[in-house]
């Protein structure tokens, strides 16, 4: 009896530690942190040019696009002409992306191929709720 119960005991002792380290880790997870993107394309040559060098240089910094160039359907006010949203795991790896030296090469090249408008924003963490 007595090594049933410590048997027991240590695996209700488990458990509980199990579920408050997964508990701990899964409130520490940072929320990602989407790139939106307003474009108003006034040169598709050279804009073709830039997304060309953009899209692997946002993938090496952990982007991933969710949204690019499809309809826009204005909810309210003025619809930008072209609309992007891409995800990262972190505000922190987005800012590295923009704050890079190769993105910051690329700029000369958006801004004459295009209007542009463009922010970070931070999303929700997964709560699980």
């Amino acid at each position: 009896m007595k090594s049933n119960s410590k048997v027991a005991i240590a695996l209700v002792a488990g458990t509980a530690i199990g579920i408050a380290t997964f508990q701990g880790l899964h409130a520490q997870a940072k929320p990602p942190a989407y790139l939106v993107i307003e474009v108003d394309v006034t040169n598709p040559d050279l804009y073709k040019q830039y997304l060309d060098k953009n899209r692997p240089l946002t993938a090496q910094f952990g982007g991933r696009f969710i949204a690019r160039g499809g309809k826009v359907d204005s909810f309210a006010g003025e619809p930008p002409k072209r609309a992007i949203i891409a995800i990262f795991e972190s505000i922190e790896k987005a800012e590295a992306f923009r704050d890079s030296a190769a993105y910051k090469e690329l700029i000369p090249l958006r801004d004459k191929a295009s209007k542009y408008r463009a922010y970070i924003t931070e999303g929700v963490a997964d709560t699980g709720n």
